[in-house]
């Protein structure tokens, strides 16, 4: 598997043209099945190519080079299909049939699950499922009725849901992240999985398949993965900064900007914040690697450090693209120049639930001094 500088050159060279469809151009869909991504995660048995997680990161990392949206879309596609993984074989052998596998998952419990007899009636309406609009899959939370509270992932063929086409955002729009209704579709017990035990690494799909890449828990994959898009931004931001800086003359003073110091400042800085970000998405990859690797189990405080990781990153990485654009004068908010978009669709990133940075940032503080922390909580 190998994303080319071709590719990532072809998705720049898309971008507007994604944003303008509110999806992902199909080409760019059968670039990314080409390439062995969209397999990347699926295990080998089913054909796919079982490669240790965090691989995935640097690619993700990388799409983003070319394009924000396109990023997040193909990297949620690819953690999907790891998430797939990690239910029964039976549900695998169903939904690997397809390829390319696209499974949006839009994980909140907006949903219910009703108990029925080898199974569930699941019933709801889901936000933010992103790249729907090519899906042949769709994974989504519920709650299951009854007495004693508990919450599932439930897999079903596309053919089982409407989509509500509601995604108008003013950024990521090439996600297609539109709703998704679902009416009383009847879900076998086999194409469900509890999220406790996704949370907890500790899924049929964990004792299923030997490679440990199927044992590490969910919120830390999925925040370090959603995560990439926005340090591969800023990484680019701060590409397309250095290269207006030998070129750009200054408006009323007729001297290029790369002659003031601040400028140069600026960039230095950016270079530095963006280097101690990759520092520590690879201090917090090796931990949960190390872990697993000797057959042990990830606690919940190293998960929340991994989500509070992944929102420090997503948070900087924003900063860095702010003090970056704040100095690059007004041409760059023309709707043809990749930093405004750049910017605006961080901005929409950063407002995923698993980046709210006060929210984990107090449950890492509770559980560093022993605190005890809801059982709801996302870690």
């Amino acid at each position: 598997m190998r994303i080319t500088d071709e590719f990532i050159a072809a998705l720049a060279e898309r971008a507007g043209r994604a944003e303008d469809l509110r999806q992902l151009p199909a080409e760019t869909i059968r670039d990314a099945t080409d390439s062995g991504l969209l397999d990347l995660l699926i295990p080998s048995r089913f054909g796919g190519l079982e490669a240790p997680f965090p691989e995935i990161l640097d690619h993700v990392r990388r799409l983003a080079h070319g394009c924000t949206s396109t990023a997040w879309t193909l990297g949620f596609y690819t953690l999907h299909g790891w998430i797939t993984a990690l239910f029964s074989e039976a549900a695998q052998e169903e939904a690997f049939a397809d390829r390319p596998y696209l499974a949006p998952a839009p994980l909140a419990p907006t949903g219910t699950a009703e108990p029925r007899e080898g199974g569930f009636a699941v019933s709801g309406r889901w936000s933010w499922a992103t790249g729907i609009m090519a899906a042949n899959w769709v994974m989504v939370g519920a709650v299951v009725t009854g007495d004693r509270p508990d919450a599932i992932l439930a897999l079903l063929p596309i053919d089982d849901a409407r989509v509500e086409d509601v995604w108008h955002t003013d950024g990521m729009r090439a996600t297609g992240s539109n709703d998704v209704v679902i009416e009383d579709a009847f879900v076998p017990a086999h194409r469900t999985v509890r999220v406790r035990d996704l949370y907890a690494g500790r899924t049929p799909g964990a004792t299923l398949h030997d490679s440990h890449s199927y044992r590490w828990p969910m919120v830390p994959a999925l925040a370090l993965l959603a995560a990439m898009p926005a340090l591969g931004t800023a990484e680019r931001v701060a590409d397309l900064y250095a290269a207006r800086l030998s070129e750009r003359v200054l408006a009323y003073q007729m001297v290029k900007q790369k002659d003031k110091p601040a400028a140069r400042i600026r960039l230095g800085d950016a270079r530095i914040r963006l280097e101690a970000l990759r520092g520590l998405l690879a201090e917090t990859t090796s931990t949960i690697e190390g872990t697993l690797t000797a057959g042990a189990t990830v606690d919940v405080r190293t998960r929340a450090q991994a989500r509070l990781a992944a929102a420090r990153i997503v948070n900087e990485s924003r900063a860095v693209i702010g003090t970056l654009l704040e100095a690059s004068g007004a041409s760059v908010h023309f709707l043809d120049h990749p930093v405004q978009r750049a910017r605006r669709d961080v901005d929409v990133l950063s407002g995923h639930v698993v980046f709210d940075y006060d929210e984990i940032r107090e449950i890492a503080g509770s559980l560093e001094i022993g605190m005890e922390i809801s059982p709801f909580a996302m870690v």
